[in-house]
């Protein structure tokens, strides 16, 4: 199953996004398959303020779990991450 997680940033954590975003990114590319698409927010002036993440999970609570081994999320550097059941109907490589 195909879940987004939407997590908002906490304000002015900026330098905690920065400082930890090179462990994020090793973090997310050794999810391998079972991620499918993930990128940051954007304020007002193009400065990341959050993540949009989607990955394949067997259930919610295996969602939960990657998602709290997020180095973004160790740092504390979310406001918020919800987690939600996604359909990828538009566009979706694996369905052709």
């Amino acid at each position: 199953m195909l879940f987004a997680l939407i997590c908002t940033d906490k304000p002015d954590h900026l330098s905690v996004r920065l400082e930890n975003r090179p462990a994020h990114v090793d973090y997310l590319n050794g999810l391998g398959d079972a991620l499918k698409g993930a990128g940051p927010f954007l304020d007002g002036n193009e400065k990341p303020n959050g993540s949009l993440v989607i990955l394949e999970a067997a259930d919610k609570e295996e969602a939960q779990k990657i998602a709290a081994n997020d180095p973004y999320d160790r740092a504390g550097l979310f406001q918020s991450v919800e987690i939600r059941p996604w359909a990828w109907l538009i566009n979706n490589p694996e369905a052709s």
